[in-house]
């Protein structure tokens, strides 16, 4: 392998020229003395670049040869600003006393060879970059005119004109291949890949050495450039041969092993007897690989001749080797892209921006012209197509169906959610819900109950002296908010069940969106079952092949529309507008006429279109007839029809079911509110229970000691009233440190507000999708309840009557008449009636009353 062997290109070398003295001159004389001094940094600038650009190279490094590049791309720049505004010629009006000198890049006695480190990773893919950077620089000097315009000009060398631009592009296109052949040698890869990257670097060698053998190329370049290029050319071919051949080997194919190894080593052997002044490193590298195949050779022929015995084949019968291109010409275009560049920006003539607008308009007429026609033929395919039900037809003979896309839409949106088979669970998160809420009613009535009954038996014990209200009149308004929430849970539930009855009824209906997929459930073409003649088949591919011709010309017409905007893009006639002089008209006929063949390219694609439809209608005809296709349309509609109609009764079932969780969870929060306010209730009432007792055993001790001190002779009568025995609690009351009320005797019974053998719908129900909600009945925020019941600190802001007894000012008992309560958004009955089918697209289950 020929390892650290490339050709170097040098620099060209350029006298002095003055270049602010003369561009001061033409700004002075085209436009103004004032505009002249105003571009005196400018001038200064460009005189600066250029002096950057010509000096001589120190030694190189890399971080010099950045700076070089940087330098050289500067003043490229440069130029592309200065060019348009500075017409150099020796017309007088021009710049006329400017002139440059540049001498031959190869004509300087220099070495051929240029060694470079590439024996890291970071080495192969710098010099990698470098050369597709070098081969993009050749490529802009071909493409871009400059060479053109040089050897326009007659005052040019050989090394810039176009020929000799292509060909250094190819040649740095093969040194940037070889790069890549080496990493993937020492990566050990594959035989068969890495004989295909030495064959591309073959090729790449092979075209550069065509265009060095012609004119002018031919007399120009020195002999061991020649040479070098075409022992580079052979010894890659020759060692894409050799990789080939060990895969051969691998394969046990050794006859054409034997005949992919005779070929390269023929090839080496012509190369090396034409080879004059190469480097020694190449020559070494050309005979190892020589030695490596005659090896393999050898061994491949004792092998086939004492064990395979099979026939070598001949040179020409055999398949050209495969390459792999990995290299490609790095664009130059964003690097000196001058468009934010500010030099010279004032220095545009009058004259040429008019001339430019004008030219401009008529670019603009021809390009807006031709795209409508693009567009308009376009669309005349697009409606003429959708009258043929094409290519429909065709794709459901072959079992590719389909549906219209916003219909498909809306079936993946049901099959996301779950479709019909997933409503039944959603069902069961709504009787789950109604048990719930159900036992929460059922739950905070009992806590009011257990109250009030304990509340009976102590105003039995006391009689009179137990003051404070019954706890009827003080729970009338949760009462009754418990009575409406009961109600409606109960229209709710037979909300519920018309819903299930509905989803039983309509699931023959909705069935057909869980078709996975849905297109499975459309109808498809069938071939006929009696075939007079048996050209079915021919019709069918004369359609398909005529569809193909058709696809073929949309894809021109978009590719020629591209191609008139790309023009349009790259039109800047500026500079032969600022180099002119005269009139313009003569330039814009010349310039508008490179938009002729275009124009004419469009104009056949729409005739050719137009033709090639009236055939596909006469075929479609012939397709339509033979396979009954107005029978399939009429089965097909009927399907979508049925489809839509499934979507529609699955979403209006679907809100009902939404509408009715979002009443349950809004209810269920309602209720535990009501319910956390009764426990608070009970536990004031059962602290001021245990209050009202003390009271009024200190009332009866003080009375039993005054009659004892008035009535000291008087026997002690036994016939007291009950109530006026000296009372005592009893033998289960309320302890201060028991929250919410337990109960005289018997084990206390814990109040639910969150009841821990809640199953999980107790709580909001983030699975349904409900958003939380303020519940709407009328009840405080949770937070308003937070007192620690040990704390004995009733929650504030209820009035539940008449103090409890003198001297009592808790502030459920504040001395007031207990005010009515305002009614609340409560949640409401639901209504009771699905609508019929087709169904409603609003949900009338759980509407508010």
């Amino acid at each position: 392998m020929a390892a650290n062997v490339m050709l170097a290109i040098h620099e060209k070398k350029a006298t002095a020229v003055d270049l602010y003295r003369p561009l001061r001159q033409y700004i002075a004389s085209a436009y103004s003395e004032r505009d002249a001094a105003t571009a005196d940094d400018d001038l200064c600038a460009v005189r600066d670049l250029r002096a950057a650009a010509v000096e001589s190279p120190s030694l190189p490094d890399s971080s010099s040869l950045e700076q070089r590049r940087a330098a050289l791309l500067a003043y490229a720049r440069a130029l592309a600003l200065v060019e348009p505004r500075f017409p150099i010629s020796p017309d007088r009006a021009h710049v006329h006393s400017l002139s440059f000198t540049w001498h031959d890049a190869f004509k300087t006695n220099k070495k051929i060879a240029l060694a470079a480190d590439r024996t890291t990773d970071v080495g192969i893919r710098t010099a990698c970059g470098a050369f597709q950077s070098a081969a993009g620089a050749f490529a802009w000097l071909r493409e871009s005119g400059v060479a053109a315009k040089a050897v326009a000009a007659g005052a040019t060398t050989v090394d810039v004109t176009p020929d000799c631009a292509a060909m250094l592009e190819k040649l740095m296109l093969a040194q940037a291949q070889e790069c890549f052949f080496e990493k993937v040698i020492a990566g050990g890869k594959p035989p068969a890949l890495c004989s295909k990257v030495a064959r591309q670097v073959g090729v790449f060698y092979e075209e550069a050495y065509a265009a060095l053998c012609a004119p002018p190329l031919s007399q120009h370049f020195d002999r061991t450039w020649v040479s070098h290029v075409q022992l580079k050319a052979a010894q890659f071919y020759a060692d894409a041969c050799y990789r080939f051949s060990l895969d051969l080997h691998q394969q046990e194919e050794i006859a054409q092993e034997i005949a992919r190894l005779k070929i390269g080593m023929n090839a080496l052997a012509d190369a090396k007897k034409a080879a004059k002044g190469v480097a020694a490193p190449l020559l070494d590298s050309v005979n190892k690989l020589e030695s490596n195949m005659k090896t393999n050779l050898d061994r491949a022929m004792k092998e086939n001749n004492s064990v395979y015995l099979m026939r070598v084949p001949e040179a020409g019968t055999l398949g050209a080797l495969p390459a792999a291109s990995l290299v490609k010409s790095t664009s130059l275009a964003e690097v000196l892209d001058a468009s934010n560049e500010r030099l010279f920006s004032s220095l545009v003539p009058d004259g040429s921006m008019k001339a430019l607008s004008k030219y401009t308009e008529m670019v603009d007429d021809i390009i807006r012209t031709q795209a409508e026609k693009l567009q308009q033929s376009s669309e005349i395919t697009r409606v003429r197509l959708k009258e043929m039900d094409l290519p429909d037809s065709i794709l459901s003979l072959e079992g590719n169906v389909s549906i219209p896309a916003d219909l498909k839409e809306d079936v993946e949106a049901v099959q996301i959610s779950g479709g019909p088979a997933g409503l039944e669970a959603e069902l069961q998160q709504l009787r789950d819900l109604n048990r719930v809420n159900q036992e929460l009613l059922v739950q905070t009535e009992e806590m009011l109950q257990k109250e009030a009954s304990e509340d009976a038996q102590f105003r039995t014990q006391f009689g009179s002296r137990w003051t404070r209200p019954q706890s009827s009149t003080l729970t009338k308004n949760i009462q009754d908010r418990l009575n409406l929430f009961a109600g409606n849970l109960k229209k709710a539930a037979a909300s519920d069940a018309l819903i299930e009855r509905d989803v039983k009824e309509s699931y023959p209906l909705m069935s057909i969106l869980d078709r996975r997929p849905i297109e499975s459930a459309l109808p498809s073409i069938s071939r006929p079952i009696m075939s007079l003649d048996g050209n079915e088949d021919a019709i069918v591919g004369a359609l398909k092949q005529s569809l193909r011709q058709l696809e073929s010309l949309g894809a021109q017409r978009a590719g020629l529309e591209d191609h008139l905007k790309e023009m349009k893009r790259k039109d800047d006639i500026l500079p032969k507008l600022m180099a002119g002089v005269g009139a313009h008209d003569d330039l814009f006929r010349k310039e508008i006429a490179k938009y002729d063949p275009i124009c004419a390219e469009i104009a056949d694609n729409i005739v050719a279109q137009e033709q090639l439809l009236l055939q596909i209608q006469e075929q479609n005809a012939q397709f339509a007839a033979v396979f009954n296709l107005d029978d399939y349309k009429v089965a097909r509609e009927r399907c979508y029809k049925q489809i839509a109609a499934a979507v529609a009764k699955y979403q209006a079932i679907k809100k009902n079911m939404n509408d009715g969780l979002n009443f349950y969870v809004s209810l269920q929060d309602a209720t535990g509110k009501i319910q956390q306010q009764c426990s608070d209730f009970i536990m004031t009432r059962n602290i001021q229970c245990r209050e009202m007792i003390e009271d009024v055993q200190r009332k009866l001790a003080g009375f039993n000691l005054s009659s004892s001190s008035h009535n000291t002779n008087t026997p002690r009568s036994s016939s007291v009233p009950p109530d006026q025995h000296s009372p005592s609690p009893p033998p289960h009351a309320p302890h201060a440190q028991s929250s919410y009320g337990a109960p005289p005797g018997g084990d206390p019974r814990p109040v639910y507000s969150q009841p821990e053998s809640r199953p999980p719908y107790s709580q909001p129900y983030p699975t349904y999708g409900a958003p939380p909600q303020q519940p709407p009945y009328g009840a405080a925020h949770p937070g308003q309840y937070q007192q620690h019941p040990q704390q004995h600190q009733p929650p504030p802001g209820h009035d539940y009557g008449q103090p409890a007894y003198p001297g009592w000012r808790g502030p459920y008992y504040n001395g007031q008449q207990p005010q009515p309560q305002q009614p609340g958004p409560y949640p409401q009955a639901p209504y009771s009636a699905p609508g019929a089918y087709p169904p409603h697209h609003q949900s009338n289950y759980y509407r508010p009353q």
